[in-house]
Parts: structure tokens; sequence; C-alpha cells
């Protein structure tokens, strides 16, 4: 599973939980959080925009398609939209390699491994991979968790969980196992003449079972299987769509609540709608909101919300028209989404694009439109203001990938 034991704490984290939701395919932002009204003479760039207009929140503007209006009505206060956003490439491979790591070449570690290392580095499962681009850089150690059983079985490996009433060890045997652990750490406990490197085992000794006690609350957090998210799917034009991201959220959720995370990636394919585009995107845009509010929601249940940051985007944009199939294709121009309660930041969009979805220049000291000194907004603008929101930028970590000759966006000031 990828998690660490030697040196582990399962609930010393008293900080910020952190959340990056990756949908992976390619959205479309002028349907979503940069919306494009149709222009006369020019191609049809939104059906919706035939009957329909530009709606606000706020102030953020969003399309009024698929479940749109809910997700922003209900959260443009802890909401920071940064739009026209080149990722400059129309490959899936690097568009997402570069909107996650802030770099084109593969190697730079995403920030979500960066907030591990630098936060949790002895926690026993920090960062949570769903899916999607992981790159750690050699920070952090990431950790897949798609199956709440496999968990289960390395927490509590007494019990199988295919059959609870079944035990790998007897009753006696597991009591003689858990009466020798603890006279062992006795035992170290009481020695006053360890050489160092024997004290430095034993502290790795005791912290190895910090950290299967921390997973064994985290297991015993999880619900039965019958009580977990279960997965939908959609009969999509394109093909069949399948979505677990809400259990995602679940599982992430719990694990901050039991201390043995503090960053996760979630993960949600299927946006590449070459063909029938409106049909699909309009239930991969509403899964993915109603997916985020349920993950707002369910911090909110247990305790974590007012510590979360949440942030959306995907590897690129998609075309100012529709093709032969009634699809769009690749554009790189995107958007991200920053997500956190009661912050100063919030309720406001930085960035612009024109009516054809082609990214402006913007000064990076008034936030504003600039033609003549303004830069587009890269991903690497992105990453580096999140480091610094986030206080991970002079971290060994972050130095050893560094934004060098970078300009400094204010995004969250």
């Amino acid at each position: 599973m990828g998690f660490r034991l030697p040196l582990a704490n399962a609930a010393h984290h008293e900080g910020r939980f952190y959340v990056f939701v990756q949908a992976n395919g390619g959205w479309d932002p002028t349907s979503f959080c940069d919306p494009k009204a149709n222009v006369p003479g020019e191609p049809v760039i939104n059906s919706w925009a035939r009957q329909g207009e530009i709606q606000e929140a706020g102030n953020i503007p969003y399309a009024p398609f698929a479940n749109n209006e809910a997700f922003f009505e209900k959260y443009f206060e802890r909401m920071l939209v940064i739009n026209g956003v080149d990722a400059q490439t129309n490959s899936h491979t690097v568009g997402v390699v570069h909107n996650w790591s802030g770099r084109t070449s593969e190697g730079y570690p995403t920030a979500t491994a960066l907030l591990a290392a630098h936060y949790a580095p002895d926690l026993s499962v920090p960062y949570l991979s769903f899916g999607g681009y992981s790159e750690t850089g050699g920070v952090a150690r990431f950790t897949r968790m798609n199956n709440p059983n496999l968990l289960r079985n390395v927490a509590t490996p007494q019990i199988p969980h295919w059959n609870a009433d079944l035990r790998y060890f007897s009753e006696a045997d597991w009591a003689a196992l858990e009466s020798r652990r603890a006279m062992t750490a006795q035992r170290l406990a009481n020695r006053s003449d360890l050489l160092p490197t024997q004290a430095r085992n034993r502290e790795y000794y005791r912290s190895a079972f910090n950290a299967a006690d921390g997973l064994a609350a985290y297991a015993a957090a999880l619900p039965p299987n019958d009580q977990l998210e279960q997965p939908e799917t959609y009969a999509g034009a394109n093909y069949n769509y399948y979505s677990d991201l809400r259990r995602q959220a679940q599982l992430t959720v719990l694990a901050f609540k039991t201390g043995v995370a503090v960053s996760a990636d979630l993960w949600l394919g299927g946006f590449d709608t070459h063909a029938y585009h409106d049909r699909d995107h309009n239930w991969l845009l509403g899964n993915l909101t109603d997916s985020v509010d349920f993950l707002w929601d369910y911090a909110e249940e247990h305790g974590v919300a007012d510590r979360l940051v949440v942030v959306m985007g995907s590897d690129f944009g998609r075309t100012n028209a529709y093709n032969a199939k009634y699809g769009k294709d690749h554009w790189p121009i995107g958007s991200y989404v920053v997500m956190e309660k009661n912050q100063s930041w919030t309720n406001r969009v930085i960035g612009e694009t024109d009516e054809r979805h082609f990214a402006q220049r913007i000064n990076p000291a008034t936030l504003e439109r600039d033609d003549r000194e303004g830069t587009i907004i890269y991903p690497k603008h992105v990453h580096k203001a999140l480091r610094r929101y986030l206080g991970i930028e002079h971290t060994p970590g972050a130095l050893r990938f560094p934004f060098n000759t970078t300009e400094d966006f204010p995004f969250f000031t």
C-alpha cells in the first residue's frame, strides 16, 4: 500500500487538509466557470447559449449547464476561479503533467506530494491517490486507496474480512502476540544504556505500532461496505461512464479525521468528449460538482471542513466550436477552481479570456488585463502561488523543484 511505518504518528497533524480534484480528459470551462455566449458570425461555441444566458453567483459568472447553478450558488463565497490558464499543449499526457506539477516535462512532484512531505512526513499514509497524476519526485510516498477491504486486511490482519466469523489467529494466539508486543515495548522503554543506533531502533519499534494503531483507527472508522458511497454509472453517447468520486471523498475525509493523511488526489475520468459533447459533459460536470459538494458536506459532518482546501482542475479545455460529431476537441486554455472557507481571496475571478476563449495577458501586480506589460497565466504561476500560500515554498522538497524566473501572482491576497 505504500504506507510508512517508521516514526509514524497517527494523530499529530493540526493544520489544514488538502484535496486536489483531477477532472481527467480536458473539461470545458466555457460550460462551467468561464462561460461563453455565442458570437454572431462565428461558429457556435455552446449550444446552451442559444436559449440560456450567462449566470452569476456573487462575483463569479457560470454557465447555466449541468448542475452548475446549485454548485456555484452554494459555494461562491469560498471559491476563487483562475481562468485563462494556458497548458501550452493539446496532448493529454503533457496537459496532465503540466497542470498538476507546473512543468511540461515529467519529474516535478504534485503539490499534494510536497504538502505531505512537509506537513506529515511521518504519518502512515500521508498522501492518498485515487488515480491520475501522482508524481512524488522522491519527496514523499503516495498510497493508492481504492479498496477499503485491502486497508482492513492490512490494519487488522487477525481477521479475514471476507468472512468476519473466521480468524487467521485464535483468540489465545492473538492475545499472546499482543502480550509479547507489550512486554518488548516495556523492556525497551526501561533500558537507559542503549547505544544511539539501538535507541533509534527503539523509536522505530514504538512508532511502527503507533502507525499500526493509526491504520486500525482508520479502518475502524470506515463504514461497512453496504454503507460506503456506491459507484455511479451513466450510459453515455461515447461510452459507459463510471464514477466512484463520492466514495473517494468519503475515504479521504475519514483518513483526515483519523489523522493518517493530510493530502489526497481525487480523480474522475471521461472528459475527453470528442463526440456528443453536451450530452456527456452534462453528466460529467454534474457528477464532478455533486461529488465536490458531497466532499464539503461530509467534511462538515466529520469536523474537518474548516481545515479543508480544495483545488479543481483538468488537462486543458475544449475547442471553441463543435466538430462534425457534435463534440469538442482539445484546446490548451483551461481553468482552476480553488476553494476554502472564510477567506478574503474568495468570491472572485482572476484571469481573462476573450469571447472566443483565447487567453489574455494579465498584469501580475494588478491582476488586471494588460496587453502590454502582462503575461499569460500558466500552470507554473498557479503552483508557485499555491506553494507560497500553503506554506511550502521554501521547504526542502519545493527547493529541489523550483519555479525560477516565474512571475509572482498574488492570487491569495
